[in-house]
């Protein structure tokens, strides 16, 4: 069977191989791989920046995926051949807290991931897909969505009436606006272009700010807030738009960061942190369960993932990974496998 894997690490050095079709063993499942997802993570990836934290050698990158039940393992009795299944982004974490025996364990990273025809998964590392979506959007999943839904949900606990933030037409920010309107929010959106900007109010943006054209879009936003401010921000892009999200956020707000896309290294005015108990913090893609919840709201809501219309395939991984770098796409890069 088909895999991609990187050798040494680089974008350029990404190739398609032949290697033996695994078997599942006890508490094993067997899944045909019918589509993956991109993040930016994957770039980082494969080109090895996690160091010691990833894997160096024949890496098979990627993190998401959807596809079909192809065999089972002894003792499994969760799945049968033909289900349709996305799998976990951290394939042991279950349940409760965040502990690190847990997210060092990482799909495409620290284990070979999903950029390959079949793959084995335990049997409590998928769960079952929304019966509304194709298998490109059930690969969006478990990364991004997953993240912007334990960031805004599980962990910011939304309300109805409250003010949110999203930045961009990446996936996670896309995500966080359609979450952000199922838990009754207002929603603020900046993003680049005319087109972006109709893209958000399409997907239920309130308010929009194009970001290219007003430098000092968190006084802005504040403003349309009517000094109110926002309840949450979204954050995806680091050291250059932290400073406006703070200048956008009420006292005792919050900031999710998700991204970095800007930068690594950002000033942080702690004064104001601290004279008006602003909180900052991470999210990542979150357990088991999380997933499980989330995949729960979608199905029950009909909620529709933005997939860019641009589609690759495996031999095509390395286009796709400097078409996503590139920042030219809308909401998930997908790649077709099966």
């Amino acid at each position: 069977m088909k895999a991609a894997l990187v050798e040494p690490m680089g974008i350029d050095n990404l190739r398609v191989v032949e290697i033996d079709e695994p078997e599942p063993g006890p508490g094993e499942v067997l899944v045909a791989i019918r589509a993956a997802s991109l993040n930016y993570r994957d770039i980082l990836a494969v080109k090895g920046g996690y160091g010691r934290m990833q894997k160096q050698d024949r890496l098979i990158p990627l993190s998401d995926a959807a596809g079909e039940v192809v065999a089972v393992g002894a003792k499994v009795r969760a799945w049968k051949v033909g289900d349709r299944v996305l799998n976990c982004f951290f394939p042991r974490w279950q349940a409760g807290p965040l502990r690190i025996e847990c997210v060092s364990e990482d799909l495409g990273g620290m284990f070979d991931g999903v950029a390959v025809e079949k793959r084995v998964f335990r049997e409590d590392a998928l769960v079952r897909m929304p019966a509304s979506l194709s298998f490109a959007e059930a690969a969006a999943l478990p990364c991004a969505a997953a993240t912007a839904w334990n960031g805004l949900i599980e962990r910011g606990g939304i309300r109805p009436g409250q003010r949110v933030l999203t930045q961009g037409t990446g996936g996670v920010s896309l995500f966080a606006l359609q979450f952000a309107k199922l838990a009754g929010a207002e929603v603020y959106a900046t993003s680049s272009s005319p087109e972006k900007l109709e893209l958000l109010k399409r997907l239920g943006a309130d308010h929009v700010v194009n970001h290219r054209e007003d430098a000092e879009w968190g006084k802005t936003i504040m403003g349309l807030t009517r000094g109110a401010g926002i309840d949450h921000v979204i954050d995806i892009g680091g050291a250059e738009t932290l400073k406006q999200s703070m200048r956008a956020l009420k006292p005792a707000g919050t900031i999710t960061l998700i991204g970095v896309v800007t930068g690594t290294k950002a000033e942080l005015n702690l004064p104001i942190v601290a004279m008006q108990a602003l909180r900052l913090e991470g999210a990542n893609a979150g357990s088991r369960l999380m997933l499980q919840h989330m995949v729960d709201a979608i199905a029950t809501n009909g909620l529709k993932p933005v997939i860019d219309e641009k589609r690759f395939g495996l031999s095509d991984l390395a286009e796709g990974l400097r078409y996503l770098e590139a920042g030219r796409h809308v909401g998930k890069v997908c790649i077709e496998i099966g």
